[in-house]
């Protein structure tokens, strides 16, 4: 963190304030839950250095950590627009009064985020409108990430959970074995769409309050593909996470891979070689397109337009077609290793690679835009439709093509560059007007800015190697382990003892093709890690859908689910 905002935050709270020693050029302030409200409003409207992005906020607990401070800490991760950097809050809690205020009333996006943190965590934010549990059910007894909880224990749901609306605007959970729904007012009722509704994306669930074919409230209810992503990290290795992240957005597995390790090799202090960057930029690249191609396809086919769903669908197979070449996988890869990839680009990918960038996938998007983007049809269902501003989008916490949709150029490839990416030549497409129509038109265009990257990397890639030389992370080759007692040696201890990074935490973020996808690791120096945090694009994105679709009809909600792009795994982790 620069000194002047840390002078000026010290001059405005004189003796208040905690600033960490900084760790891998992060900075971390902490302040007492009594003044977290007047520090995040300063920050908030600090002149032009507004931290107007609540990024993420976690709890975490540290019962087991050797540097143990308190109980447990609440963290926000601040990023300002304006001033292109970023900002960690902490604020310590006792066990016997693990209470804070909430910070709705600055950032809309706290919303989920509090209603996680307590959840899992047993941390209370009082003011806030709906405090209910978010991925685990209402019986669900405990909070699992608290490291007293065991890991294998298993709270089943024993009886259905109905809802009264009341007259808020969210519906209160009520369990009543024997008990019906209570009786809906004549001039309104509650229909489910989801979890396994044909309209709904995965194992998403929304309970619409409708009056006829218009919607009074529509309410999303998450966690049904709740695996314990974050509980499950925390029993193993470094290198043992990896296949775990595939299953975040298993439509674009390869960027989950990417944004993890570099989150761990940011831990490590390590920089891959320039050869192993070129190969992320190209395989993320090579997903943002298809998930875009997912998103599009399924939002268009929802829609009934099922021709283009096909041109789709297709052109995506012949990238997984490229990643199964290069890891023997196509849906969740696991080709990324701490410092280096699972293999080498293989002889004669490059060339397949650049076919298909500048043959079959300019093809895709040319037969959708011409069957789509003048469609009277498709313009009608779209334009006009959930439309969210530049500033509620912000509020919120929205990130990628939905942010950029809304009016704001915030792409953390230009805002933060990594990998190189400062060095290639594409622009950032924004849209006007924030609705459905918008958030379609973002996404092809940025299919053809990502074949423009694309292009360039595949005519830049270096010579050199794909992993750094460091025997204290990269496994040997295998020709070493089957002939060299040494290098098999080396290999068991990695294997057995892991990697050992130095005590201390850090939040690395990437451009996934949602949005920005976060990870906040905090390391005790053992081989396994003591928290990983998620921070999946689509959390924030989705907890604005009541807002989106108030007073809209039915198959307006439809349309808008389709194009925030929800992906379960990731939203539930």
């Amino acid at each position: 963190m620069a000194d002047d905002l840390l002078k000026k935050l010290q001059a405005k709270f004189p003796g208040e304030l905690t600033a960490a020693a900084v760790f891998r050029g992060e900075e971390t302030v902490t302040v007492a839950r009594e003044r977290l409200l007047d520090v995040a409003r300063f920050l908030y409207g600090l002149p032009g250095c507004e931290f107007r992005l609540l990024e993420d906020l976690c709890g975490v607990d540290l019962l087991t950590h050797p540097d143990r401070r308190s109980r447990f800490e609440a963290v926000y991760h601040l990023y300002s627009l304006s001033g292109e950097r970023r900002l960690r809050l902490k604020v310590p809690l006792e066990e016997d009064d693990a209470t804070l205020p909430t910070t709705i009333g600055i950032w809309k996006a706290a919303d989920w985020f509090e209603r996680e943190a307590f959840d899992q965590y047993g941390l209370r934010f009082e003011g806030h409108p709906f405090l209910h549990r978010i991925l685990n059910h209402e019986e669900f007894q405990g909070h699992p990430l608290r490291k007293d909880y065991p890991i294998k224990k298993r709270q089943k749901l024993t009886r259905p959970t109905y809802y009264d609306w009341g007259g808020g605007k969210e519906p209160t959970p009520i369990g009543a074995a024997a008990e019906e729904p209570p009786a809906e007012d004549a001039e309104w009722t509650v229909i489910n769409f989801g979890p396994a509704h044909p309209t709904m994306h995965g194992t998403l669930r929304v309970l619409a309050k409708i009056q006829g074919e218009t919607l009074l409230e529509a309410v999303p209810e998450i966690g049904y593909l709740h695996r314990g992503f974050e509980k499950t990290s925390e029993t193993l290795t470094y290198q043992q996470v990896i296949p775990l992240t595939d299953r975040l957005n298993y439509v674009s597995a390869m960027m989950n891979n990417v944004g993890y390790v570099r989150a761990v090799e940011k831990l490590l202090g390590l920089e891959v070689p320039p050869r192993a960057q070129m190969i992320r930029v190209i395989v993320c690249e090579l997903s943002r397109i298809i998930d875009h191609l997912v998103c599009i396809g399924a939002n268009l086919v929802d829609l009934g337009a099922l021709t283009p769903f096909w041109y789709c669908f297709r052109d995506r197979e012949y990238v997984y077609d490229l990643f199964e070449a290069v890891c023997g996988a196509r849906l969740t890869t696991s080709y990324t290793r701490i410092g280096s990839h699972a293999h080498d680009l293989p002889e004669g990918w490059v060339e397949r690679c650049r076919q298909v960038v500048l043959e079959r996938l300019p093809r895709s998007i040319e037969e959708t835009e011409k069957l789509i983007t003048h469609n009277r049809i498709f313009m009608d269902r779209t334009r006009g439709v959930g439309v969210v501003s530049a500033e509620d989008a912000l509020n919120y916490g929205f990130t990628g093509p939905c942010l950029r949709a809304s009016g704001v150029p915030f792409d953390l490839r230009v805002a933060e560059p990594y990998y190189g990416y400062e060095k290639f030549d594409f622009e950032i497409p924004v849209g006007d007007n924030g609705d459905t129509y918008d958030r379609y038109l973002v996404r092809m265009e940025e299919m053809r800015q990502s074949l423009r990257i694309l292009e360039q990397a595949l005519d830049g890639i270096p010579e050199g190697p794909h992993k750094v030389e460091d025997r204290r992370v990269v496994l040997p080759e295998k020709e070493q382990v089957y002939t060299k007692f040494g290098s098999l040696v080396r290999h068991v201890k990695l294997v057995v003892d892991g990697i050992l990074p130095p005590r201390g935490e850090v939040y690395s973020a990437t451009e996934a093709a949602n949005g920005v996808l976060g990870y906040y690791i905090v390391s005790d120096g053992t081989k396994n890690p003591y928290r990983v945090k998620v921070r999946p694009p689509c959390f924030a994105i989705y907890q604005a859908l009541p807002q989106l679709t108030r007073g809209v009809m039915i198959a307006d909600l439809i349309a808008i689910v389709g194009s925030l792009n929800i992906i379960a795994g990731e939203l539930d982790r």
